[in-house]
């Protein structure tokens, strides 16, 4: 595929030099564009967004100071860099001519091989200053796919995130039943590739539902409803998106015979959500609460989703529910814990 040329605007009133500058600009490869006014440049500028222009300064009407201004005042054609090239050669003038935003000045009668120059080095400026904007992009998208948007945008702008507790959040933690026997008979780089493709669409169903993917431990995913942004919904939501898990599993294990079946905990309280490290950025939870999810989880049946009775609490009135004997938990002692239905 052909490498795409530069385009060039030339602005000037005098046909001699639109012709002269088209000739060299084409000879050197770069795509030449011709505006005899400033008013026809804006226009010209506007739509086919050229890499640079040439602006001459003394022209009828509006002249090039005039043209540079109203360049420069518009968003879609003020990245445009602007070489003026003009017979008017006084110190003044070029002054004139960079406060007014050109990047260079080129005194008129021009040579051709110092406009060529000067053309080449402020494309690869601009060519620079792309580049430098794609990488800028590329690191706010990475940060955008480790972090929570509002925790990465704080750490954006003021590079640092404070840790912060939420009082009223809902947890989600799951586990695939069977995962280690399922690692020992399936080749690793077919059980990452499910692995990922369950869980991108965990993130999917996470994210309809308004709640937050904070983590997976192997074949272990944690989610939160109501950090880093306050949900008064933030029980039913993680319970709706609970559900859509499920069902999404039991069409999958239709669909291609793969066995994949999980446990799911459910369990509101409080956190504290931070960023974790400094090198290689993680955002985490903190708290019992998080613990109480991973011990609903271990108490569940595949296929099931169980709550605690916090939960329970806030959504009774919403699900139907399957009250359970209560259940000596590790650390916490005896909990009642419910089913969904």
């Amino acid at each position: 595929m052909a490498e795409e040329k530069s385009r060039i605007l030339i602005v000037d009133d005098i046909e001699e030099n639109l012709r002269v500058l088209t000739e060299t600009l084409t000879e050197e490869g770069f795509y030449p564009l011709q505006a005899k006014s400033g008013e026809r440049a804006i226009a010209i500028a506007k739509k086919a967004q050229p890499d640079l222009i040439l602006l001459d300064i003394k022209m009828p009407g509006m002249d090039g100071y005039e043209t540079i201004d109203r360049l420069k005042s518009d968003p879609d054609t003020a990245p445009i860099p602007v070489i003026f090239i003009s017979a008017l050669n006084q110190i003044e003038d070029k002054v004139r001519g960079f406060t007014a935003g050109a990047v260079d000045y080129v005194s008129k009668p021009f040579q051709k091989e110092e406009v060529i120059a000067r053309v080449g080095t402020h494309l690869s400026l601009r060519q620079a200053l792309r580049n430098v904007e794609i990488e800028r992009e590329k690191s706010e998208k990475l940060l955008l796919n480790i972090l929570p948007e509002s925790v990465a945008r704080e750490l954006k702008d003021t590079g640092v995130s404070k840790p912060q507790r939420f009082d009223n959040v809902t947890f989600f933690f799951s586990d695939f039943v069977g995962f280690t026997g399922m690692s020992a008979e399936v080749e690793p780089e077919e059980l990452i590739e499910q692995l990922n493709e369950l869980f991108t669409e965990f993130d999917n169903i996470m994210e309809r539902n308004n709640c937050e993917r904070i983590k997976t431990i192997g074949d272990a995913y944690l989610a939160v409803c109501g950090i880093p942004e306050a949900d008064s919904r933030h029980g039913e939501n993680i319970i709706k998106a609970s559900q859509e898990i499920i069902s999404y599993l039991d069409s999958y294990r239709q669909e291609t015979g793969r066995q994949w079946r999980v446990r799911i905990g459910i369990h509101s309280g409080n956190a504290v959500g931070a960023i974790v490290g400094t090198k290689k950025y993680i955002y985490d939870v903190f708290g019992d609460s998080v613990n109480t999810a991973s011990r609903m989880e271990s108490n569940s049946e595949p296929g099931r989703i169980n709550i605690s009775e916090t939960t329970y609490e806030l959504v009774k009135d919403r699900f139907d529910f399957e009250e359970r004997e209560p259940i000596m938990v590790k650390g916490k002692g005896s909990m009642n814990m419910f089913f969904l239905k």
